[in-house]
């Protein structure tokens, strides 16, 4: 796990301006920057410790980026957090839910917990509608759909004012496909919010958990989970949070055993 990435292709070179020069442009101060410098330097000596120590600090300062939750959990994994790891990776994943570096990241980690949850099985639409509306950022999806309703605006005020019958069915034509294009894009940004506002997750944060069937100590266990696996979050009630896991079984356990994402 390195934080800088080999440069053997655009997509490569692009990412790594994102994970090291982004971030520190959205440091809120010099304070930060220089805490988030001095991370990367003590992470890259095997420090990962020192690291993870300045990290925590840029975070509680107040910057959430993609690139620090995902430092985050490369120096949580280095120093044999797997729970704090798959945390942090997910929260990275949420802000860059197409990189291919976190999701490699997490399937590492997640082969290294205890419990091996397969997921259920789903629809062929339902899987690549969700690959669609996560296929980038809505961030990115926020910008492509203002560059293209501005184009689009701009070809209907093409088609307004040119004289020529062939340029203005043209400008036309295309104005109608690039505003559609737009706001197809524009619902699409809006469905990936939704899925991660509504699909709320959890890490399970001890080992072991006893998921029972309702939320009392004395209902009756269900089955055990271990620190380091995602759950689905359902229902919370007071001390009491309702969890589904990949495979579809259900079941409570205690809030204080879970870290949400």
């Amino acid at each position: 796990m390195k934080l800088k990435m080999k440069l053997n292709s655009p997509k490569r070179i692009l990412y790594l301006i994102l994970f090291t020069v982004l971030p520190m442009l959205s440091f809120g101060s010099q304070q930060s920057a220089a805490l988030y410098t001095a991370a990367n330097s003590y992470y890259a000596k095997g420090q990962f410790q020192h690291a993870l120590d300045n990290y925590k600090k840029v975070l509680a300062g107040g910057t959430t980026s993609a690139a620090l939750y995902y430092n985050l959990g490369n120096a949580s994994y280095k120093t044999g957090d797997l729970a704090s790891a798959l945390l942090y990776y997910e929260k990275a994943r949420k802000l860059a839910p197409n990189d291919d570096d976190i999701y490699a990241n997490i399937r590492l980690a997640n082969s290294k917990t205890s419990d091996k949850v397969d997921e259920a099985p789903e629809l062929f639409l339902t899987s690549w509608w969700k690959a669609v509306y996560l296929s980038a950022s809505a961030d990115t999806f926020a910008i492509l759909s203002i560059v293209l309703v501005l184009a689009g605006s701009a070809l209907l005020v093409t088609y307004f004012f040119a004289h020529a019958v062939m340029l203005k069915k043209a400008a036309f034509y295309s104005a109608v496909v690039l505003l559609c294009s737009g706001l197809a894009v524009i619902f699409i940004a809006g469905r990936q919010v939704s899925y991660f506002e509504h699909n709320r997750q959890g890490i399970v944060f001890n080992s072991p958990v006893a998921v029972k069937s309702a939320p009392s100590d004395d209902a009756r266990n269900l089955f055990i989970i271990h620190s380091g696996t995602k759950v689905s979050i359902i229902d919370i009630k007071k001390d009491w949070i309702r969890i589904t896991l990949n495979n579809g079984n259900e079941g409570w356990m205690k809030v204080e055993d879970l870290k949400e994402i």
